[in-house]
């Protein structure tokens, strides 16, 4: 009899596990969106590693369904049977993230570069490190430690139903929790275009909220400040300084660099092109 499955384990056989994964996506601590593109596939190839359970890792906030983005991401921070935080660099909206995923008291695993303090507050959790070069013998063993983590907390809250990452070293709370309820399928598409409908009133507040064309600055700034105003529609968080990394990120648009003869004169350009844009 002790040979025969048990239901559950059929169960998650035959369904992979959600492991969601909360990172920085966008320049941050002097790593730009490349950086960041490189570590999420690190821990995802580390994810796929592991033969059983099986999990598909992803960002919180992706999902399958349209909807505004906010919600996904706690949707995604709440519902996820592991989340994977990778604090490097102590980005706001991912420590915010990490404070959710912590107030639910759910299965979490934190990383982090080895270049990154701790924090004072999460710091009496567990933080698994990798090099921030992301060197490849090193990235190897990062990996190899962070699949056995997944499987080891997996299993360890699968043991014990008052498992708990973060909570149980201050005592007992009431954990929070989001209500969730089946819904037919016309309420879910009525909730899926209410959803659009706002994601498109912000798209038009944002756009009614770029500045006007700008008078008195040469073509070649004013082609820098449109593609910075593409690059804080999808970044709102982007500082306008002319900072290496932005400074990189836009000559790698050949266009923007043609009225520029030297690569000084294209940073005094960003420079004017930030200052116009927080003036406006």
């Amino acid at each position: 009899m002790s040979d025969i499955p048990k239901q559950d384990d059929l169960i998650e056989n035959s369904t992979p596990l959600s492991c969601g994964i909360i990172m920085p996506i966008s320049t941050v601590d002097g790593l730009n969106a490349e950086h960041w593109s490189d570590v999420k596939s690190i821990i995802q190839e580390a994810v796929d590693t592991i033969a059983a359970p099986k999990f598909v890792a992803r960002l919180v906030s992706e999902a399958d369904d349209v909807g505004v983005i906010h919600k996904r991401i706690v949707q995604g921070v709440y519902s996820s049977d592991i989340v994977i935080c990778d604090v490097s660099g102590k980005n706001a909206n991912v420590m915010f993230e990490l404070g959710m995923r912590l107030a639910f008291d759910k299965p979490t695993i934190i990383i982090k570069d080895d270049k990154t303090d701790y924090s004072f507050d999460t710091s009496i959790i567990e933080h698994i490190p990798y090099p921030r070069d992301l060197r490849f013998a090193k990235i190897n063993s990062f990996k190899k430690q962070l699949s056995e983590k997944i499987i080891a907390t997996h299993k360890a809250a699968r043991a014990n139903p008052d498992h708990s990452t973060f909570l149980k070293n201050f005592g007992t709370f009431k954990v929070a929790h989001l209500n969730q309820k089946e819904a037919t399928g016309e309420v879910v598409m009525i909730d899926m275009l209410a959803d659009l409908q706002q994601a498109v009133s912000e798209l038009r507040r944002v756009q009614k909220a770029r500045p006007r064309p700008m008078n008195g600055i040469s073509g070649g700034v004013k082609q820098i400040a449109t593609a910075l105003l593409e690059i804080m529609i999808k970044e709102p968080e982007l500082v306008l300084e002319p900072s290496d990394d932005l400074v990189e990120r836009l000559i790698s648009h050949q266009d923007l660099t043609r009225e520029f003869r030297t690569r000084e004169s294209f940073v005094e350009g960003v420079a004017l092109a930030c200052d116009t844009l927080r003036r406006s």
